[in-house]
């Protein structure tokens, strides 16, 4: 192999498809990057197994070859180099680096050991505006939490419509779903439903969350692809394969309240504050109270610790309906009113609707009725 390339544009590479390179005892080659020459095109690559990254860009190639080079070594290698055009050559597993006045010798190993990242046919494929998916996926990705014995909560429910993209997560304790309108409608012939491991779902927002332009997704029954292509190009530029997480997603519709005895609405900002320092005080469990008086127009906030001491603040608020008292853990409460406002205007309005103490909440946002947190009671004595 022999090839030239600038010194930003391979950083671009690296630094996309080393975000998975971990370091492996068991299979040492995971650790690396595979650098192959395509015709005019260089390819990275890196897996672990369970996903695989792919980068390209155009350049100049005299010959074809390819090799595999530690990941972090190489990237840190790289950094250090002026923003000049880096020539490299391979031979046998070594790879000559030559930039300016600097040639180097790295030790590689055989790019045929670099396991087959699996192709994915592009026979069907949704077309979606890349920030916008990623915006309307971090609403979610957080609430996901590993299970070694719910597999299935582990990652993000993804159920793809002809006109609707629904993203769904959850841990239990509580619940996020975005919902994200397609218009003009997809030509997808199908619905493809499927759930994501969130560590994929973190890339791709890593990757792809302030890329302009459009995403390709590309379906199958137990991967699924997400690229990117190259500007004014049909050729690939970025490709995210990943494997699916197996079973069947939770029934999660069940537990969200069609009708609420109370109807809170609030500025975001204030409450924030109210929980921030109530949290101060808490117990071993995170309890802050919420006692709702539709007589005075408030919501009360407090917590209690034996140990430290006790909190009680109040905000106004406009409530719809009757009184009631419920106690959620601050943090999933916090992260909630977050979630909903990541993205609008300072301070914006939102409501929080209730049935009783030992119901869910369900936070929403006036402005946008495509996402709703759903946080389920802390039950007290």
């Amino acid at each position: 192999m022999i090839t030239t390339i600038l010194k930003d544009i391979l950083k671009d590479g690296i630094s996309v498809v080393e975000r998975i390179s971990n370091k492996s005892l068991t299979l040492p080659i995971l650790n690396n990057i595979l650098i192959k020459t395509e015709k005019n095109f260089l390819n990275l690559s890196s897996t672990d197994l369970e996903i695989g990254i792919q980068w390209w860009s155009l350049v100049k190639t005299e010959k074809e070859g390819m090799i595999t080079i530690p990941a972090k070594l190489l990237s840190s290698f790289v950094n250090y180099l002026p923003n000049k055009p880096i020539s490299l050559k391979v031979k046998g597993v070594d790879l000559q680096v030559e930039c300016e006045n600097r040639q180097t010798i790295i030790k590689g190993m055989d790019a045929e050991e670099f396991p087959i990242i699996p192709k994915i046919a592009k026979d069907e494929k949704l077309i979606i505006d890349s920030k916008l998916f990623c915006k309307s996926l971090a609403k979610v990705v957080d609430v996901a939490s590993y299970s070694s014995t719910k597999a299935e909560i582990s990652g993000v429910y993804f159920l793809f419509q002809k006109d609707m993209i629904t993203m769904t997560a959850t841990d239990s304790f509580r619940l996020g779903e975005k919902k994200l309108y397609l218009n003009p409608a997809s030509d997808l012939s199908k619905n493809y439903s499927l759930i994501l491991p969130q560590r994929t779902a973190k890339e791709l927002i890593n990757i792809f969350g302030e890329k302009e332009g459009n995403l390709n997704i590309y379906f199958s029954p137990n991967q699924i692809m997400f690229e990117k292509l190259l500007a004014s190009t049909d050729h690939p530029y970025i490709q995210i394969i990943s494997r699916l997480i197996e079973g069947e997603y939770p029934n999660y519709q069940e537990i969200i309240p069609k009708s609420h005895e109370t109807k809170i609405s609030f500025k975001a900002d204030e409450l924030i504050n109210q929980i921030k320092l109530a949290s101060l005080f808490s117990d071993k469990v995170n309890e802050v109270k919420i006692k709702v008086d539709p007589k005075k127009g408030e919501l009360g906030v407090s917590s209690q610790n034996s140990e430290i001491g006790e909190h009680q603040g109040s905000i106004k608020v406009k409530v719809e309906g009757k009184s009631c008292e419920i106690s959620f853990n601050h943090r999933f409460l916090l992260d909630g009113i977050l979630s909903v406002v990541s993205g609008e205007e300072k301070n914006p309005e939102m409501t929080l609707e209730l049935s009783g103490s030992d119901k869910p909440g369900v936070l929403r946002s006036k402005k946008d009725d495509s996402y709703l947190y759903l946080i389920m009671p802390i039950k007290t004595n």
